[in-house]
């Protein structure tokens, strides 16, 4: 028997949860954004009558405004969103222990074992969800319903907003394989310019390529793309509960050429911190600690950490600790093949502004600011990809990445357009 997968996006997540408080609004252009005094700031979420004006996420609010000259901007508060995410999941937990958030305002429930509790309908069901959440919390998602999670996810984004959309075994070669290649998870932007070489512009074509072809090109990830495109995703639907938080986050690179010299050494290792406070912030985390690792051309590794006296998901942070850590270890003349920068001794971001408030107002208030930064730049890379911004001391050509997170990660701080 096959499964039965939701994906279940909220729409307009933090523009929807803003316009509660101001329903005066809700038909006007609206658009979310981290400092609506600043032109330069940038766009986090809009609702439809915004999206009507061509509006994107992660655009500055100048570009914005030439577009809608009219729109209005709202502040974000990321507090209230983790409020109603957990809210909504709690709800989804009533019908499935099974549900699985991908981002703060997404998630996938496996329903297999228990729709025959509430009907045998998938479709019923998830109108039925869209309609509690209307009523309940005022918020509207659009649910994929398929029978596996990649297509679940392609549902939800088939048609927006407050829709449902069935992917089934029947059809959905002639709903999926138009779509453009892009559409599918975890296809990024290097992914894409590989596949426009050789014809692939649809997910159809994709999943008509020769699978050993694709990974001669892109290796185990070229090949679980082309299971995707044929629908051939087995991956479960993890438990809440199983969604343990990570106990270190860490990043490592090995170069293409030696790195020599100070200036190198610290651009490596802006460019690692700057990978790591990303994925800080997807998890809601904060580091008490930073280790560093260092590989010469022989293969010999040297390894030390140091605690830092606040907790911080700051790029800039982490870097400054892991460059005070190389001064103090290692001769920065001498070649290095390799880095590891890793958060350590982490704690709920939660806790950590607990005992963030001890510091002085001063400190404090630059330190909420510089988050809202690294938060933008958080933005601009779910939209646009990973490499859409980068720390301008980044190498120009740094090899291969060893320890990065799979491809297609979210900011928990971000919604899907």
């Amino acid at each position: 028997m096959d499964r039965v997968i939701f994906h279940c996006d909220l729409n307009s997540f933090y523009a929807s949860v803003e316009l509660l408080d101001h329903p005066e609004l809700r038909h006007l252009p609206v658009a979310v954004c981290g400092d609506p005094e600043s032109r330069h700031g940038i766009i986090l979420a809009k609702n439809e009558p915004a999206k009507g004006f061509g509006v994107k996420t992660a655009e500055t609010i100048w570009q914005a405004r030439k577009k809608c000259p009219d729109l209005v901007l709202l502040p974000a508060h990321h507090g209230k969103y983790r409020d109603f995410s957990r809210r909504v999941n709690r709800i989804y937990q009533e019908y499935t222990d099974l549900v699985e958030p991908f981002g703060i305002d997404e998630s996938w429930l496996d329903l297999t074992g228990t729709l025959h509790l509430f009907g045998k309908n998938p479709r019923a069901l998830a109108d039925h969800l869209r309609d509690r959440l209307r009523g309940e919390l005022g918020l509207t998602i659009s649910v994929g319903v398929s029978f596996n999670k990649v297509f679940a996810k392609l549902g939800s984004d088939y048609k927006k907003p407050d829709a449902t959309t069935l992917i089934t075994r029947e059809n959905f070669r002639s709903l999926v394989w138009p779509l453009p290649v892009s559409d599918l998870l975890y296809v990024g932007r290097a992914a894409v310019q590989t596949f426009e070489k050789f014809g692939i512009r649809t997910i159809g074509d994709l999943a008509r390529f020769d699978r050993e072809a694709l990974f001669s090109l892109l290796g185990k990830n070229g090949a679980q793309l082309s299971d995707f495109a044929n629908g051939l995703d087995h991956s479960p639907v993890a438990r809440a509960s199983q969604l343990e938080p990570p106990k270190s986050v860490g990043n490592g690179l090995t170069f293409s050429r030696n790195l020599q010299g100070a200036e190198e050494i610290r651009a490596g290792i802006t460019q690692l911190s700057d990978q790591v406070a990303a994925r800080l912030r997807r998890h809601h985390m904060k580091c008490q600690g930073v280790s560093l690792a260092i590989r010469d051309p022989s293969f010999r590794d040297i390894s030390r950490q140091q605690r830092l006296s606040a907790p911080t998901c700051l790029a800039r942070e982490i870097a400054q600790t892991a460059m005070d850590l190389a001064r103090q270890c290692w001769n920065l003349d001498s070649p290095v093949r390799a880095l590891t920068v890793t958060a350590i001794h982490l704690l709920p971001e939660e806790e950590a502004g607990a005992q963030m408030d001890l510091l002085a107002g001063e400190r404090e208030a630059k330190r909420q600011r510089l988050e809202r930064l690294e938060g933008t730049m958080d933005a601009i890379r779910a939209k646009y990809g990973a490499g859409a911004i980068v720390p301008a001391s980044a190498p120009l050509d740094s090899g291969r990445e060893r320890h990065a997170p799979p491809p297609g990660g979210l900011n928990s701080y971000l919604e899907e357009s």
